[in-house]
């Protein structure tokens, strides 16, 4: 049963022309779903209206700004151990090298040139493992573990993708 135009009349408040509410009430009589969600309409339009207790918002104001206190704080602790981890990263990948410049300015040269070759060296050596692989693994693995492979991965990255959503989706406004 189509419901979409009578749900949109109830919960829209909308002013009728004499057809839609012929429509409307020969809908209520035939569907319940629609016909609780009119007399839940009413009940609610007919409750009565709570005011908050007296220092509600300052209350609200407080937490608020405590809460964004705390959220700065986070953001500035993960600054700081990124930065951390950067700086012991490069220390460590090239403290040797930091070493060597110290001593004389033909040694920076020559730490240069030789971290330079080093790393593009590595970048032709990893390219060139990877197009060996490449060639040969379609040989060697049948179709059907291609397909296991494949849709392994993509589970994962499913997964993956699922959890930095739900990691970064945090609920908004004031927990209790």
């Amino acid at each position: 049963m189509n419901h979409l135009p009578f749900e949109d009349w109830l919960l829209n408040d909308e002013v009728l022309s004499v057809m839609q509410k012929r429509e409307l009430d020969s809908h209520l009589r035939e569907c319940a779903t629609c016909s609780t969600l009119a007399e839940t309409g009413l009940v609610l339009r007919s409750a009565k209206v709570v005011a908050p207790v007296p220092g509600f918002a300052a209350r609200f104001e407080q937490r608020l700004a405590a809460q964004r206190v705390l959220e700065r704080r986070r953001r500035l602790i993960g600054l700081f151990v990124f930065v951390l981890a950067a700086a012991g990263l490069i220390t460590f990948a090239g403290g040797s090298t930091l070493l060597s410049m110290v001593n004389s300015p033909a040694e920076w040269l020559t730490a240069g040139i030789s971290y330079l070759l080093y790393i593009v060296t590595s970048a032709q050596v990893f390219f060139e493992m990877g197009y060996v692989l490449l060639s040969v693994l379609p040989r060697f693995i049948p179709p059907f573990a291609w397909m296991v492979i494949i849709s392994a991965m993509g589970g994962v990255s499913l997964l993956w993708t699922i959890s930095i959503w739900r990691f970064t989706s945090r609920a908004q406004g004031v927990t209790a």
